[in-house]
């Protein structure tokens, strides 16, 4: 059986800036006010024999709104980024979070920003397609600590209404 989650209508809901290095209109900073549907499959099961609960869904996605909304958003392995005195092969992206101001240049201009102000994401890009798969793992993670009987559980992060990229993350047995 298939739950489905309406982002808008849950106010699972985030707004952030980012931008993606080396692309004609994207490569600016610029922001979006996102929204993130749900849908996950599995058996049902429990007392109630609910597929998951739909308070920890939302719980859990709501979590990863929070930590993501108001900020920058920077893709930290992103090859066109050159964030100074962090080593993308070494170097832990949990101390970025650590300093007070983050310096960094993509393709050539620098930046200057507050480190509370930023999200130092683990991905190559910011779009919605790295998004989505970002929040499909978080969340197959998270829900995989509670539920064994669960199939996939698909994400789609939307910049807007009809434009947006869904990732399914298939769970392993």
């Amino acid at each position: 059986m298939k739950i489905m989650i309406n982002g808008i209508q849950s106010n699972l809901r985030f707004s952030s800036a980012h931008v993606i290095p080396g692309h004609e209109s994207c490569g600016y900073i610029h922001g979006h006010s996102y929204f993130v549907d749900v849908e996950i499959e599995g058996e049902r099961a429990g007392d109630f024999e609910f597929v998951v609960d739909f308070k920890d869904v939302k719980a859990y996605t709501k979590a990863i709104c929070n930590e993501l909304d108001h900020r920058l958003l920077i893709p930290v392995y992103n090859d066109l980024i050159d964030i100074k005195d962090f080593n993308k092969k070494s170097d832990s992206i949990f101390d970025l979070k650590e300093e007070k101001t983050v310096y960094f240049k993509i393709a050539g201009k620098g930046y200057s920003i507050p480190g509370e102000d930023c999200v130092f994401l683990p991905l190559p890009y910011s779009s919605a397609e790295e998004l989505s798969k970002f929040f499909a793992e978080t969340l197959a993670k998270k829900l995989a600590e509670k539920y064994d009987n669960l199939e996939y559980v698909a994400v789609g992060v939307n910049e807007g209404i009809g434009q947006g990229a869904i990732y399914k993350k298939v769970l392993d047995d």
